[in-house]
C-alpha cells in the first residue's frame, strides 16, 4: 500500500514547490513594473538633487503633486500608488535593486535612512526559520526596521499586534476584562505597581460613583436642611469608607503584616466597629450622647 503523498493546502507537495517558483517569477515580473512606473514618474517630476533626504510621499510641492495626478489618471492608477513607487525608485538606484527581492520588501527596507546602510542590508537576507533558506520577506524586512509584523512570533510582536488591535478603549476594556479573569494573567497584572495602581484607583472611582446616586435619591426626601446635610454627610463618608476599603484591600495581596502592624490595625478596626454601632444607635433612637468607654476609644489614636 502506497504511502500518502504529504500535501499543502489542496495540492501535493511537489505541485505547491511549482506554484511557488513560477509565483516568485510572476513577484520578480511585478516587480520590475513596480520599479519601472517610479523610475517613469521621477524622470516627469524628479526628487531632489542627488545627495539631499528623499520627501515621503504626500509631502511634495502643490505643481508636482498636480503633475504626477495627471500622470496617474493618464495610467489608469492612483497619484499614491505612482508617488509610492516613484519615492521607493528614488531610494533603491537600479544598481542597488536585488533580483529576487519583491518590491514590497524593497519599500519597507527604504525606510532605513542611511544610504549605504539601506543598500548593505538588503545583501544580507535573514535566515527563514521555516525553510532554511535565506530570503527575504516581507515580515523580515519588517522587523528590521521595527514595523508591525503581519505574523507575530516573538511575545514583543504579540503584545504589539493585540495592543494594535485595542487602539478603541471598548476593545481595550473587554479584552483586560477577559484576560484579568485568568488568575495567572490577574497574579501577573497585579504584581506591576502602576497596573495595580490604575486598578485600585478605578475601584476607589467606581465605588464613589455608585454612592453618588443614593445620595441624590434621598436629599429630597428629608425637608429640615440640618437633617438633609448630615444624612448626606453620614452616606457620604460611609460611601468613602467602603471606597477605600474597596481600593486599598485588593492591594494587600501577597503581603504580609508584623504583630504589632497586625495588632494595630485590629485596634483601628475595632473604633470602626465601635463608631459604626454608635451611628446606628443614632439614627435609630435619635440618642447621639457617648458613653465613657466610647468617648476614651474615639480619643485614642493610637
Amino acid at each position: 500500500m502506497s504511502a500518502v503523498e504529504p500535501r499543502v493546502g489542496r495540492v501535493s507537495r511537489q505541485r505547491y514547490q511549482q506554484l511557488v517558483e513560477r509565483t516568485r517569477q510572476l513577484v520578480e515580473v511585478a516587480s520590475r513594473a513596480q520599479f519601472e512606473i517610479g523610475d517613469h514618474a521621477l524622470e516627469i517630476a524628479p526628487l531632489q538633487e542627488r545627495g539631499g533626504p528623499a520627501p515621503l510621499p504626500g509631502s511634495e510641492a502643490f505643481e508636482v503633486s498636480e503633475v504626477l495626478a495627471m500622470f496617474a489618471g493618464d495610467v489608469g492608477l492612483s497619484v499614491t500608488t505612482v508617488k509610492d513607487y516613484r519615492w521607493v525608485s528614488a531610494r533603491w538606484p537600479a544598481r542597488h535593486r536585488q533580483a529576487g527581492v519583491s518590491h514590497k520588501v524593497h519599500r519597507i527596507l527604504a525606510s532605513i535612512s542611511d544610504d549605504v546602510e539601506r543598500w548593505e542590508c538588503i545583501g544580507h537576507p535573514p535566515v527563514n526559520e521555516r525553510t532554511g533558506e535565506r530570503r527575504w520577506t516581507a515580515d523580515a524586512a519588517a522587523r528590521v526596521v521595527g514595523h508591525r509584523v503581519d505574523r507575530p512570533v516573538s511575545p514583543r510582536e504579540k503584545v504589539r499586534a493585540i495592543h494594535e488591535l485595542a487602539r478603541d478603549d471598548e476593545v481595550a476594556a473587554t479584552v483586560a476584562t477577559d484576560l484579568l479573569r485568568r488568575p495567572a494573567v490577574a497574579e501577573q497584572a497585579m504584581a506591576d505597581d502602576v497596573a495595580k495602581d490604575r486598578v485600585n484607583q478605578a475601584q476607589y472611582d467606581h465605588a464613589r460613583r455608585a454612592a453618588a446616586p443614593v445620595r441624590r435619591i434621598a436629599e429630597p426626601a428629608l425637608a429640615p436642611v440640618q437633617h438633609t446635610m448630615g444624612y448626606i454627610e453620614l452616606v457620604g463618608a460611609c460611601a468613602t469608607f467602603v471606597a477605600a476599603g474597596g481600593r486599598i484591600v485588593p492591594g494587600l495581596r501577597g503581603r504580609s503584616f508584623t504583630e504589632e502592624e497586625r495588632a494595630r490595625i485590629h485596634k483601628n478596626l475595632t473604633r470602626v466597629h465601635s463608631t459604626a454601632d454608635w451611628i446606628a444607635s443614632a439614627v435609630d433612637t435619635g440618642d447621639t450622647s457617648l458613653d465613657e468607654g466610647l468617648a476614651a476609644l474615639l480619643r485614642d489614636q493610637q
